[in-house]
């Protein structure tokens, strides 16, 4: 009865009806009638029900109008989004599903309240969300919220792929994947064309070589990168690989073979050591020649070993061979560059390539591992077990990006530094043996420090054995027909702002 008393005194005074004591026991009676108390209740059930659909409809606004942003999705790449309804101060929401995502190949999980499925389509959609309040009736329409979702286009399918022309006299093929036996170890290359250079129809700059000399038991790999802006860079990383096997055909003969051998086992006798590893340096006040315009011969190499020069340590002996031969071929791949320049009536820098080769060889104690480089591709072994690195060549890079050196300019060969470019590493064995274009180098190991860092080689063989974003694995087994295919797959790899020629040669 207070509540009907107090109902009907505020509904009075609303009407402005004064109780006084004329009409206080009508009043008394009158709050409680039966049907008057019934009336009031039903009053006050109404007001109950209207403010209570006041609630769910302003609930319902706030959600429509509450701006959402729901994370963009890539075209073949899985998307996985979930609701916090809570912290969308949605938590009276006790129904929801989505309207078009099937058009873009999306799904919704009502219970888990999250997006999620692989995008098949890319574009701005409208998803409508429909979805229920609490306090609505359970047979209610569905209410609807619009929100955006943008899905955008695979990165990869915006390139275009266009043949290069076949009829271009310098012409090679745009794609290159090769496995075989190298001497006591194998070899898997691939050279792709950069998805850059295929979206306008140029061609693959990259090149390679590699040889296995059975009678001398050395074999060689190379690796050449054309500079983009040299108009007939194709070429010129072609001549520069070929003419590194046939520098070392000619001149890596039994005579010289023999000689270097017996530097080699004197030196490893010499150094009384169970180490597996030693690496004699290649210092500048060891090496007593430098590398001229004229080629260098089997005969003028063979000097180094002369009887006046049998008293120099082994050291200094091997130190002269690898700057005499490996300088030698450097050379002789400048001067065969520079002759077919000739022959062709145009500049030799048009065919700016890099340049870097190892050759090896297995010996009773382990593995010679020489090298030299031009340029800014590294090369670099790992020992058997991963517990080593050693990169075997510095890289020109310059302050900003701009001290790229090619194997076409004559002032390398002068240069006080020359002598750095080789290297020289002995081993009991070796996992890898690795050559790459900056194509690989940027995109995985993104700055010089890391080639430095065997962790970082750890990630960069645990990507090529699969794992990565795009499960592409390499598995390097002898036995394995498929290998060539799968580091070429490998290699299609996405890295925004990477899109230059790729070459990779793996010993292993």
């Amino acid at each position: 009865m207070s509540y009907t008393k107090d109902y009907i005194e505020k509904l009075f005074t609303g009407n402005n009806i004064t109780l006084n004591h004329k009409n206080k026991e009508v009043f008394e009676k009158f709050i409680i009638d039966e049907e008057i108390i019934q009336s009031v209740e039903l009053i006050s059930n109404q007001q109950k029900s209207i403010m209570e659909n006041w609630r769910i409809r302003e609930s319902i606004n706030d959600i429509i109008n509450n701006q959402v942003q729901v994370p963009n999705g890539t075209v073949g790449k899985a998307y996985d989004y979930k609701f916090d309804f809570i912290q969308l101060n949605w938590s009276n929401i006790i129904f929801s599903e989505f309207e078009g995502l099937d058009e873009m190949g999306l799904s919704y999980d009502k219970d888990e309240e999250r997006i999620y499925g692989t995008p098949t389509a890319n574009g701005d959609f409208k998803i409508k969300l429909k979805f229920r309040v609490k306090g609505e009736n359970e047979n209610s329409t569905l209410n609807e919220k619009a929100i955006n979702l943008i899905i955008n286009a695979d990165p990869k399918s915006l390139w275009q792929n266009k043949e290069s022309d076949k009829t271009d006299r310098f012409w090679k093929e745009d794609n290159v994947n090769v496995f075989d036996k190298l001497g006591t170890k194998n070899i898997v290359v691939s050279s792709k064309r950069g998805r850059s250079h295929a979206n306008v129809g140029s061609f693959r700059d990259d090149d390679f070589a590699f040889h296995h000399f059975e009678k001398t038991g050395w074999s060689v790999i190379a690796v050449s990168d054309g500079a983009g802006s040299a108009k007939n860079s194709r070429k010129g990383s072609e001549i520069s690989c070929n003419e590194v096997v046939n520098y070392f055909e000619v001149n890596f003969n039994d005579e010289v073979v023999n000689n270097f051998d017996q530097l080699i086992l004197n030196h490893y006798n010499d150094s009384n050591s169970n180490s597996t590893v030693v690496e004699p340096p290649i210092e500048e006040n060891n090496v007593t020649e430098t590398i001229t315009d004229a080629e260098v011969t089997t005969n003028d190499n063979a000097d180094i070993v002369k009887e006046t020069e049998v008293k120099e340590s082994s050291q200094v002996q091997i130190s002269k061979f690898i700057y005499n031969y490996l300088g030698g071929c450097a050379k002789h791949v400048y001067n065969k560059l520079e002759e077919f320049s000739n022959k062709n009536e145009f500049p030799i820098k048009e065919l700016h390539s890099t340049l870097i080769f190892s050759l090896f060889k297995k010996y009773d104690f382990g593995y010679v591992v020489l090298s030299f480089g031009v340029g800014d591709c590294p090369i670099a072994v790992i020992n058997k077990d991963l517990t080593e690195l050693k990169l075997l060549n510095w890289l020109d890079v310059g302050e900003f990006g701009g001290g790229t050196r090619f194997i076409t300019m004559p002032e390398i060969f002068t240069s006080d530094k020359f002598y750095t470019r080789f290297a020289l590493k002995i081993i009991d064995d070796f996992s890898y043996l690795m050559l790459m274009t900056d194509g690989i180098y940027d995109a995985k190991f993104v700055v010089e420090a890391n080639l430095e860092k065997l962790e970082k080689w750890k990630e960069f063989i645990e990507d090529l054995q699969g794992n990565n974003e795009d499960n592409a694995k390499v598995v390097f087994e002898e036995s394995n027909t498929e290998i060539a295919n799968q580091l070429s797959t490998w290699m299609d790899f996405w890295s925004p702002g990477n899109h230059d020629d790729r070459t990779l040669a793996i010993v292993f």
